[in-house]
């Protein structure tokens, strides 16, 4: 017997399931991406730009625009906001009509609206200044009197800044000017920087103040001065024939070409020494280039030597194992002008070194002994400890040379002969040079009673040699 009709749909009714209500759609988040600029130029016109995007689904905004308010909240917003305009997950770019803004801090932000409801996004800080210069290097800090000497000037600045003219001032003790020829008109400084190379120009003996400078209209901007010292030509003191080896340390050291720092064959490692009274440990960072010189600086290291003691980082310069591969050979004079140092336990030396030996010390200093120089022939066992309280003493620039010869070495301090050995190198001797700040273990000499750094400066290395006959 078959159910009532009506019965039947009830039943249906009751086992079909109940779906449950739709959810109301959620407004999908727009997401700011990025808004630029943060910093422009006083009185200046200028666009910004505010890249957004959508986290889910495509959303119509009814505007979008980049807002600014000053310290007091006044409404400052870039014109040219964008009308109804479709943000997807792909990203949409605005970019503004331009404004100028006083110099100041701004809070920008980008914004958009649906309907009439604003939505911020986040803001950050617009700055409005006039962008700094800042010198990076001048050169040159010396010059030989009567040679002609070009100027370098690098500077960059914190945003791009037109100039009309930038240049080098020189002034002497009487304010007179000497400036460097060859000035640059139009120039652009950006933060990637710009360098300027001047015409030549000579100057007399003597001291003179050397400034970077720009101008815009009328008006001049001086960069800090240095010192420019201008000295007789350097000359030996004997007849020494042609310039072979000049080093000025004007600039960095030319590692690889002209000099090696990580390594010599005078100590057993390579890097580092625990012989010879050593706590050595070559850092090529131990090396520093300044007004013209070349520092050395010494501190104490992490690594442990093999005998247990501590190591101290410091710097060496070697012609062995470089492109030049440069030797000095009898005949040869080789002169360096150095500061000599104060800290205890410094050891600076300029010496040979060669297949295991070869060694002629030019000089070795110890402050323990502060007026004394050691100078020394280790081939043909010869020597003498030269002293000069008027002259050598920590601090002291110091200029010593060798003249090197078959039978024969001379060494001169201060272009002054002191020591002759009278047994040389025999006639066929040669070497790489070596330069360099040891550090004293103490067993011959006190090692260092404190951890502060210790350091000495080389003003130039120079070797010449007599002409081939």
């Amino acid at each position: 017997m078959s159910l009532p009709r009506r019965v039947a749909l009830l039943s249906l009714l009751l086992v079909v399931p109940l779906l449950p209500a739709a959810p109301a759609s959620a407004a999908p988040r727009i997401q700011q991406r990025s808004l630029t600029p943060t910093s422009a130029l006083p009185d200046t016109p200028v666009a910004a730009t505010l890249s957004v995007g959508s986290l889910a689904s495509c959303i119509t905004v009814d505007e979008l625009g980049v807002g600014v308010r000053d310290a007091n909240q006044q409404n400052l917003d870039f014109p040219g906001s964008a009308g109804r305009t479709r943000i997807c997950p792909g990203g949409y770019t605005l970019t503004t009509a331009t404004r100028s803004f006083p110099a100041g801090t701004y809070t920008e932000f980008g914004f958009y609206r649906i309907g009439s409801t604003y939505y911020n996004l986040p803001n950050q800080t617009l700055t409005v200044a006039a962008p700094t210069v800042r010198q990076l290097a001048l050169l040159p800090t010396k010059a030989i009197a009567d040679t002609q000497v070009t100027g370098t000037l690098a500077v960059n600045s914190t945003a791009c800044l037109n100039v009309d003219e930038v240049g080098i001032g020189v002034r002497d003790a009487n304010q007179q000017v000497l400036d460097f020829p060859g000035t640059a008109s139009n120039v652009q400084i950006c933060p990637q920087g710009y360098v300027l190379t001047t015409g030549a120009r000579s100057f007399s003996e003597g001291t003179y103040t050397e400034f970077g400078w720009y101008r815009i209209g009328t008006e001049y901007h001086n960069l800090p001065s240095k010192t420019l010292t201008v000295s007789k030509s350097v000359t030996p003191p004997i007849p020494a024939g042609q310039l072979v080896f000049n080093e000025n340390f004007t600039n960095p050291p030319l590692l690889g070409t002209t000099w090696n720092s990580t390594s010599t064959s005078a100590y057993r490692y390579g890097n580092h020494n625990p012989d010879d009274d050593k706590l050595d440990w070559l850092q090529p960072g131990a090396l520093s280039t300044g007004n013209g010189a070349n520092t050395f600086t010494a501190t104490p290291g992490a690594n442990r030597l093999e005998n247990g003691r501590q190591s101290w980082d410091t710097g060496l310069l070697t012609t062995e194992n470089t492109q030049q591969g440069f030797q000095v050979r009898p005949g040869d004079y080789a002169e360096v002008r150095l500061q000599l140092p104060s800290g205890t336990g410094a050891w600076p030396a300029l010496w040979t070194w060669k297949d295991g030996g070869n060694e002629i010390d030019s000089f070795e200093y110890h402050p323990d002994n502060p007026n004394l120089l050691e100078l020394s022939n280790r081939i043909n066992s010869a020597g003498t400890y030269y002293t000069d309280a008027d002259a050598v003493y920590p601090g002291a620039w110091v200029s010593i040379g060798v003249h090197y010869g078959a039978y024969n070495n001379d060494w001169y301090v201060n272009h002054k002969l002191v020591f002759s050995d009278h047994t040389g190198t025999g006639p066929n001797w040669s070497a790489y040079l070596i330069l360099n700040l040891s550090i004293c273990a103490g067993d011959w000499h006190p090692s260092p009673t404190s951890d502060a750094a210790i350091t000495t400066a080389a003003d130039y290395l120079r070797v010449w040699r007599p002409q081939a006959s």
